[in-house]
């Protein structure tokens, strides 16, 4: 951000600007957002797209594993409990069969340079599993020498055995999920977890070669308030993490009928939150990490923070990425992918996944064909999650749209402007740092689909809280 850092405070008080701002916005992890999404986009459409892929493209992947051994009534996850080791096993099955659909539609063997298992609970799959998936993507792909292989771990259902399979498979890069060690918390959102269990994989994975580790916390969790939230980061910080990822619980028992388990009257406010949020903010800073877009935090040494301070940083399905492949391959129940055309997800509900791979048929269930205008507004939105800055003008120059063009934005961001949550110099839009919770409700400001939808069903309920 090239001045932000002098600007000054917001000029109401926090109360004032979560009462005008906190109305639901998307997390802007794409654009147009996965609510707009349509069936118009389906298997035919997708394996069009895979054959265009050009041959020396640079392709990532997301594989998708919707199990766990228990359900934590914060999770908004695609993910449902195995009791047992068949559902699991037949999932990995079939993920091998659809690794195999996609790879009949591309142009050759692709080159991959990040590969992301995500869930629910990869760590569910068996030794064999992780063999077989892994074993198809080198396959289908050819890993780029250095390439990110990451995967998302809940630490109470790892062991030695687990960490040797993951070390053997390649994976350089393991983020931790914590949330919170609160036991009060963790005893209101179904999650037991000690630091000491936490420290143990941490410790595992290093000895393993796996040293590249990541934590997930959040805030605005049930029994929350800020001496706990603070003893938290600060056992988290004992953990030596390279990055933190810090999220706002998102409560929304209207698409994640557990969270109605959650008694919403132990969740903290929208000010408690916002305090929170800034608490993390400034221990972190305090222990020599830097803020990269939104939520995540990381050591300025970090190829993370290096993206961000260059401008170079990117924003997929995944949160903030150093990933700049133009193509992402999801697999699995739910996965999204990213090609240039647009975006395309999977079905859902694993029984319908499983019946499509098994019939042959790409799994898609919808998607979206990006327009030039979408691209426009995506790098807008993207540039302003990842800098907190934006050229109006320079992005009109880069896909072919006149200076001007988004004028009526810019007349809508001048209340935003007056209370201090951005700041216009000529073409180039900043949110201030002390603003830097707000920045969804900017990005919103460039979301026509956004405002379209709420002309057509004010009350309908899409997205959680702005902060």
């Amino acid at each position: 951000m090239t001045q932000a850092s002098f600007c000054p405070a917001p000029k109401l008080d926090a109360a004032t600007l979560l009462a005008r701002y906190g109305q639901p916005v998307p997390r802007y992890t794409s654009y147009p957002t996965a609510p707009h999404f349509s069936p118009a986009v389906d298997a035919a459409t997708y394996a069009s797209w895979l054959a265009a892929v050009p041959g020396d493209a640079r392709v990532s992947a997301y594989v998708h594993v919707p199990f766990c051994a228990e359900l934590c009534l914060y999770c908004g996850c695609q993910t449902a409990v195995a009791r047992s080791r068949t559902p699991v096993k037949a999932y990995a099955e079939r993920l091998v069969e659809e690794i195999g659909l996609v790879a009949r539609h591309l142009p050759g063997r692709l080159k991959l340079s990040h590969l992301h298992f995500g869930g629910g609970t990869p760590t569910m799959l068996a030794d064999e599993d992780f063999a077989a998936i892994l074993g198809a993507l080198r396959e289908t792909f050819e890993f780029a020498p250095g390439a990110e292989i990451a995967i998302e771990i809940d630490p109470r259902v790892m062991d030695a055995a687990k960490v040797a399979t993951l070390a053997r498979e390649g994976f350089n890069r393991a983020s931790l999920g914590v949330q919170d060690f609160d036991p009060a918390v963790q005893q209101a959102i179904g999650r037991h977890q000690s630091c000491e269990e936490t420290q143990a994989v941490a410790d595992a994975l290093r000895a393993a070669g796996i040293t590249a580790l990541n934590l997930d916390l959040m805030y605005g969790l049930p029994h929350q308030d800020e001496a706990s939230v603070r003893r938290t980061v600060e056992a988290a910080l004992g953990l030596d993490p390279d990055r933190i990822a810090v999220f706002g619980y998102a409560h929304v028992p209207w698409m994640k009928k557990h969270q109605a388990l959650i008694p919403e009257d132990a969740l903290p406010d929208a000010g408690a939150r916002l305090a929170q949020a800034e608490l993390v903010a400034d221990v972190l800073a305090r222990h020599g990490y830097v803020p990269v877009g939104l939520d995540h935090f990381a050591r300025a040494s970090d190829a993370m923070a290096e993206r961000a301070a260059a401008g170079t940083l990117k924003r997929n399905f995944q949160g903030y990425t150093t990933d700049d492949a133009p193509v992402l391959i999801g697999f699995g129940a739910s996965a999204i992918g990213a090609l240039p055309q647009g975006y395309v997800q999977n079905l859902p509900a694993t029984p319908a996944w499983h019946k499509a791979v098994e019939a042959g048929t790409l799994p898609i269930a919808r998607g979206i064909a990006l327009t030039d205008e979408d691209r426009l507004r995506r790098h807008v939105i993207e540039r302003l999650m990842c800098d907190l800055s934006v050229d109006l003008d320079e992005a009109c120059m880069q896909h072919g749209f006149p200076r001007g063009f988004f004028a009526d934005e810019i007349h809508a961001l001048e209340p935003l402007i007056a209370d201090g949550l951005a700041f216009r110099h000529g073409a180039v839009v900043e949110v201030p740092e002390a603003s830097r919770p707000f920045t969804r409700v900017v990005c919103a400001v460039f979301d026509t689909r956004l405002v379209a939808s709420r002309a057509a069903a004010p009350e309908q309920k899409r997205h959680a809280a702005a902060v």
